[in-house]
């Protein structure tokens, strides 16, 4: 074996997708894009290779047709390191998509994106379990994080 590499079907528009996520996402690209031939069925001109990459991590898309949509079973993390960069991501990708809880959003496309920052984490690992335990109730309640408001309702003893 020399790799293992997501895989992500589309219905029809994942070279729209590839081209939004590049652009969105520093030090990303498509790599190579693969198109169906005329003659296909409801498929000719849409992908039916596409390697891009994200952060220099591998991935690769097909559009396939509406049969398996995406779910919240599968999602990209998005480690933040501050919330300028929560903001971002968040608001990026959920123009067109839809606001989830917790930090979890479905962009336009139907894929699930976690958008964490990296604080976050930090607060729901402290190893003070009432901090950890009101950092985790304040996350719960948001759809976007608020690492402030996380962090003021960790530090409110």
């Amino acid at each position: 074996m020399t790799d293992v590499t997501p895989f992500l079907w589309f219905d029809n528009d994942a070279e729209e997708a590839l081209t939004y996520y590049t652009q969105l996402i520093p030090d990303s690209e498509i790599v190579s894009l693969a198109h169906y031939p005329d003659g296909v069925p409801g498929m000719s001109g849409k992908v039916m290779h596409g390697h891009f990459r994200l952060r220099g991590r591998d991935y690769y898309a097909m559009d396939a047709g509406p049969q398996f949509p995406f779910t919240e079973a599968i999602s990209l993390y998005v480690s933040c390191a501050d919330q300028t960069e929560v903001d971002r991501y968040w608001d990026a990708l959920t123009d067109g998509g839809e606001e989830q809880p917790c930090g979890w959003l479905k962009d336009r496309w139907g894929l699930s994106w976690q958008i964490i920052p990296d604080r976050l984490i930090q607060l729901i690992r402290d190893p003070d379990p009432d901090r950890s335990h009101r950092a985790v109730q304040a996350m719960l309640a948001m759809k976007k994080i608020d690492i402030g408001a996380v962090e003021a309702a960790a530090n409110d003893s």
